[in-house]
């Protein structure tokens, strides 16, 4: 159809770069773009990579017969920018001299809107970031950490949690804006969030808090942790590494596939079914504490993301949190339909984009 809404979509990861072209909510293309360590190495900044990820997303466009003078608009993965409510924002340069400067806190996702900006300025269609990982609508009381040089920060899924959430809505017949409800993005980061009438009110963070993931340490007790770095005389680097990474069920089992967890459980492991469990108690206790936030008014406890495939572990975490409310899972991510979902919702004025500034 000739008024059928295009939009080339943009998420770029550490090591990845992932691009699709969307004819209104259907993906027409899709590549996963994928590089080595020792490629990327080749690389001092960030800022050196742009052109490598560029020609790369141009040669999809050209070999899936893209024309981007047609694309209504770009939508990329937004990067760890200025804290600001959900949406969608238009991609500048003050956006991306942020994102590229790390003012924020540096990740390799800022290449996704400094490239969406560089498509827009050649080929003529707006460019926008929706529902960033900086997305904040916290409230007042939970900022509060209990030392006033410390400020609890609201850094999480918001893009996929905000899509489940929406998903849920949807079934139910409502909006988003109109339901409460706890999700849990269940991935190589945990993050849960209580949604109140279309905000996340409060989260954990994605990279301090909340419970042990396949590769982070999540919440710690703080003088332990102390102890631990001041005995072994960890530099920062060292033990950034230990709880971002080289934490959670990597510490204990040498490993962050859950698969392969779930492989040493049915072979009898009873240390891997105890760490396994350990998690779906973190989570489960986490979403009971979200629940508080809401006051127990909740229309569901929604899972999602990456380990909800996981059978087994959907069993343990809904055993422990059915009582508060019913369950839905959303396994994946998903992110590629959010992004395009997002940007329909302004194509169809559904949604105004938001100035960064």
């Amino acid at each position: 159809m000739a008024d059928e809404h295009r939009l080339l979509i943009m998420n770029v990861g550490s090591t990845s770069t992932k691009v699709a072209f969307f004819k209104e909510s259907r993906q027409i293309a899709l590549e996963n773009i994928r590089y080595s360590g020792e490629e990327l190495a080749a690389y001092a900044t960030l800022a050196e990579q742009l052109p490598r990820r560029e020609g790369d997303v141009l040669t999809f466009t050209g070999s899936n017969g893209i024309d981007l003078k047609a694309v209504d608009m770009v939508v990329s993965r937004g990067g760890l920018g200025k804290p600001a409510p959900a949406g969608a924002y238009r991609i500048d340069d003050a956006m991306c001299r942020d994102l590229m400067e790390g003012r924020y806190g540096k990740h390799p996702s800022a290449l996704g809107p400094a490239m969406a900006l560089s498509f827009s300025r050649q080929f003529g269609m707006p460019a926008i970031v929706i529902d960033a990982p900086s997305t904040d609508e916290f409230e007042p009381l939970a900022r509060i950490s209990g030392l006033p040089e410390i400020e609890r920060k609201s850094v999480f899924h918001a893009l996929n949690q905000k899509a489940a959430a929406r998903r849920l809505a949807k079934d139910l017949g409502k909006r988003y804006e109109e339901i409460n409800v706890v999700v849990a993005h269940l991935g190589g980061g945990i993050t849960i969030g209580a949604h109140r009438q279309g905000r996340v009110i409060d989260c954990t963070h994605g990279l301090s808090e909340g419970p042990f993931t396949p590769e982070r340490a999540g919440s710690l007790p703080t003088m332990d942790l102390l102890d631990l770095t001041w005995s072994e005389k960890l530099e920062k680097k060292a033990i950034q590494g230990r709880l971002i990474g080289q934490g959670g069920m990597a510490a204990y089992l040498a490993t962050t596939d859950a698969q392969k967890v779930e492989g040493m459980i049915k072979g009898g492991s009873e240390q891997a079914m105890l760490i396994y469990n350990a998690m779906a108690y973190q989570v489960a206790k986490d979403i009971g504490a979200m629940a508080t936030v809401l006051k127990g008014d909740l229309e569901a406890v929604v899972l999602t993301g990456g380990l909800a495939h996981s059978k087994l572990l959907m069993e343990l975490i809904e055993e422990r949190v059915r009582f508060l409310a019913p369950v839905s899972v959303y396994p994946g991510e998903d992110e590629m339909p959010a992004l395009a979902e997002g940007g329909l919702r302004v194509l169809s004025k559904e949604e105004e984009i938001k100035e960064y500034r």
